[in-house]
């Protein structure tokens, strides 16, 4: 049997990026030989992230869904008839077997190529609320994975959140004291990790500053991500710095700040909710607060099991920090359970699982019907 192709679509954001990145070095892992294609576009994070991460990537035009009437919507047949035309061009060349989608605007397109050429797809749909591209592409999909329960889907399966394998592999106990000594933190440290992600968050940036006296009189030592040219400063082009307050503008492998935390402050983006549940890492929330509102219903799961705290943005303050932070920090035993239930729910083998079904699904094709040979390319 020849090698199955696959072409993989999803772009525009990490959170679609890394997931589709963790199914295709799992892909690669189980079937050296099998062909890899990713297909984005040309202004998405996939353009940097896709080649770093070794694999060939595509694009085609990005064609978003206007919300209002305008010019966009009347354009909006035109531009996705060709966009369907480019994906098809690449699924031909690619000769593929089965389409791999993670959402974004790069999949409606894609699902609806494959369909035509009867290219078996599957979908991985990484938050509660359904995205547009998948919520179409489910409904002629062969197999559909989630990473949460909640996700109303057709064909829906839970599977988990693929990750890498540097989290999904994650002994936050053993990796503690060589996590510390990177970002320069004391073993016996109570450390608080704060992060609002690679472009950082600008509410969660200023409650923290303002709640750092108290955090440094209650023993706290903080550890700041701040996100990308967000650089917190004392005095004009100065730094701030401090005994108990280290920061960094972004973090290479958020393994080292999950394994260095006591306790992590975060938005609840589908991939830092999962990831936090993989490894065990008790967690306070804060939603974005614009949106359609599936940070706050990431993030439930594993508030209602009293692994984590959820805490609007707007009340996410720096009165609000230095009340309630340190006491959760000095609570060993309160730690520990919020670190148990978290791991409890945490899947660590959804890249696995989402590589066997899209092989499945591609063996089939290249059998073709009744075991017939798929033939050669």
């Amino acid at each position: 049997m020849r090698p199955p192709s696959i072409v993989l679509g999803g772009g525009g954001t990490a959170g679609h990026v890394s997931p589709l990145l963790a199914i295709a070095d799992a892909i690669r892992a189980a079937r050296p030989e099998a062909e890899l294609l990713a297909v984005g576009t040309a202004a998405g994070m996939e353009t940097r992230l896709v080649p770093a991460a070794g694999h060939r990537l595509a694009t085609i035009d990005r064609v978003p869904l206007p919300r209002t009437l305008s010019g966009d919507l009347a354009r909006l047949p035109v531009r996705l008839a060709r966009a369907v035309r480019q994906a098809g061009q690449i699924l031909d060349t690619a000769a593929a077997d089965a389409v791999l989608g993670v959402g974004g605007y790069v999949c409606t397109p894609l699902y609806l190529a494959a369909r035509r050429r009867g290219v078996p797809i599957v979908i991985h749909e990484a938050n509660v609320t359904a995205g547009l591209a998948n919520r179409v592409g489910a409904r002629f999909a062969t197999a559909v994975g989630t990473a949460f329960a909640r996700t109303r889907l057709p064909h829906a399966r839970l599977v988990g959140m693929p990750m890498s394998a540097t989290i999904a592999g994650l002994d936050r106990t053993a990796a503690r004291t060589a996590a510390r000594a990177r970002f320069g933190i004391a073993p016996d440290a109570r450390l608080l990790a704060v992060t609002g992600g690679s472009s950082g968050a600008a509410s969660l940036n200023r409650a923290l500053v303002g709640a750092l006296p108290a955090l440094a009189a209650a023993g706290v030592t903080v550890l700041h991500v701040t996100g990308r040219g967000k650089q917190i400063e004392s005095a004009p082009g100065v730094a701030l710095t401090g005994p108990h307050y280290t920061q960094i503008e972004y973090v290479d492998g958020m393994a080292d700040l999950y394994a260095a935390a006591d306790l992590l402050v975060a938005r609840a983006g589908a991939g830092t909710v999962s990831e936090v549940a993989a490894v065990g890492l008790p967690a306070v929330f804060v939603p974005l607060p614009h949106g359609n509102g599936e940070q706050a219903l990431n993030a439930r799961v594993l508030v209602d099991a009293g692994a984590a705290l959820l805490v609007r943005d707007h009340e996410f303050t720096a009165d609000w920090i230095g009340a309630r932070v340190p006491t959760l920090l000095h609570d060993d035993a309160r730690l520990a359970g919020m670190a148990a239930a978290a791991a409890d729910r945490g899947i660590r083998d959804a890249d696995r699982t989402m590589a066997r079904l899209v092989l499945a699904a591609a063996d089939q094709h290249v059998e073709g019907p009744a075991g017939a040979s798929g033939g050669a390319r």
